[in-house]
């Protein structure tokens, strides 16, 4: 192999290392950020992104302790995207921290509708775009949380049906058990009973000799 496809060969693999930790470090909850794409995407371009960076970092053309885990945040990103309701939300989401950064740069007497290029938004420290996606991320951040005490309070109301409904079934099974033990004991307690019966019986015959 001459030098310059070994050279050539070393920089894939030095951009694909590159790319698998760029995707690990990049915030979890922001596809566009794991895509290194821009919220204006059109499906079509989400779709060209993904084939590229999934051919370029795949487990089984490249070996990198990171790289599956990598390769998967890439295709979880992807999905999301493609799924029209999440893309939905996801997009509400970084529309809002666009409108806020805005605001809080311009004031409020400012459209929220002037575009990235303004030269409003331009040479800012940090740069527009950095601000949006610190924003969505503080946003995104917030909304799972919320989305797992909702699910907490969610699973601990499940727990308590479930432990009203076992103690439930536990008190029929108590019962039950107690009515098949009394059952068990009738011709018991019609033994003891009768038993009981014949010694009053001959008890009242001694005495009514005795007194005659």
């Amino acid at each position: 192999m001459s030098v310059d496809a070994i050279l050539a060969r070393n920089a894939i693999d030095l951009s694909r290392e590159v790319e698998v930790e760029r995707i690990i470090k990049a915030f979890k909850l922001n596809p566009y950020e794991i895509l290194d794409l821009p919220v204006s995407a059109t499906a079509a371009e989400v779709k060209k992104q993904y084939r590229k960076k999934s051919l370029l970092i795949h487990p089984d053309k490249f070996t990198h302790p990171d790289a599956d885990k990598a390769f998967d945040f890439l295709k979880k990103a992807e999905a999301q995207l493609s799924d029209d309701s999440k893309r939905i939300e996801i997009d509400a989401i970084m529309r809002h921290a666009r409108e806020t950064v805005i605001k809080s740069i311009l004031g409020s007497g400012f459209s929220t509708k002037i575009t990235d290029d303004d030269p409003k938004l331009q040479n800012l420290k940090p740069p527009f775009d950095l601000q949006v996606r610190m924003k969505a991320r503080d946003i995104l951040v917030e909304d799972e949380l919320a989305r797992r005490r909702k699910q907490k309070v969610s699973y601990a109301n499940e727990g308590a049906e479930k432990a009203k409904v076992e103690a439930e079934v536990n008190e029929r099974k108590r019962k039950q058990e107690e009515h098949h033990n009394w059952e068990e004991r009738r011709e018991e307690r019609i033994g003891q009973w009768r038993e009981f019966n014949a010694k009053k019986t001959k008890k009242s015959k001694k005495n009514i000799h005795v007194l005659g």
